[in-house]
C-alpha cells in the first residue's frame, strides 16, 4: 500500500512531536524528582514512556508500509519549572498541540481517501481525548483542593496513583 508524500511527511513530523513530548515529560519528571514530588516524578516518567510508545507505533506503521520512518533529533526541553501546577498546564498545552497535529493528519487521510491510515489514526484521536481530559482533571485539583503545601502533597499523591494506573497500550 502506498500513502501520499503529504501523509508520509505528516506522520514523520508526528514522530518528532512524540519524541519531543517524551523528552519534555522526562525533563518534567526529573524536576519533580529533584523537587521532592515523588508522585509527579512517577507520573511524568510514565508519561515519557507513553509518548515514546506513541512514537514507536507510528514508526512501525510506516515501516510496515515500506516507508522510511525518519528518527529525529529532539529539541532541548525546558528543565526549570515554577510549580507542579505550571508543569501540568504546560503538559496540557503540549497535548492540545498534539491533538491539532493528529486532526490535521486525519484531514489528510480523508482528503487522500487513505482508509488504512485513517483507521490507524482513530486510535490516536481517542487517545488524545483521554490525555486532554486527564490533564484537565489534574489541573482542576488545584481549584478543588487548593494550592497550599498540604493540597499540593495530596495532588502529588493523586499523580502517583495516576502513574500506577495501567498505561495505554498500542492497539
Amino acid at each position: 500500500m502506498k500513502i501520499s508524500k503529504n501523509m508520509q511527511s505528516a506522520l514523520n513530523n508526528q514522530i518528532a512531536l512524540e519524541a519531543n513530548a517524551s523528552n519534555s515529560y522526562l525533563s518534567m519528571a526529573s524536576w519533580c524528582e529533584i523537587t521532592g514530588y515523588e508522585g509527579g516524578a512517577s507520573f511524568f516518567y510514565a508519561q515519557a514512556d507513553e509518548e515514546r510508545t506513541h512514537m514507536l507505533k507510528i514508526v512501525h506503521y510506516l515501516n510496515g508500509l515500506g516507508v522510511p520512518a525518519i528518527i529525529p533529533a529532539t529539541k532541548l526541553p525546558a528543565s526549570n519549572f515554577k510549580s507542579l501546577e505550571s508543569i501540568l498546564k504546560t503538559a496540557l498545552a503540549s497535548e492540545k498541540s498534539v491533538t491539532v497535529a493528529i486532526h490535521k493528519m486525519v484531514e489528510i487521510a480523508q482528503k487522500d481517501k487513505d482508509h488504512s491510515t485513517y483507521a490507524f489514526l482513530e486510535w490516536f484521536v481517542n487517545e488524545q481525548v483521554q490525555e486532554e481530559t486527564k490533564f484537565e482533571t489534574l489541573i482542576q485539583k488545584f481549584e478543588l483542593i487548593g494550592r497550599d503545601k498540604l493540597a499540593i502533597n495530596e495532588i502529588d499523591k493523586i499523580l502517583a496513583a495516576n502513574a500506577a494506573a495501567p498505561a495505554d497500550t498500542p492497539a
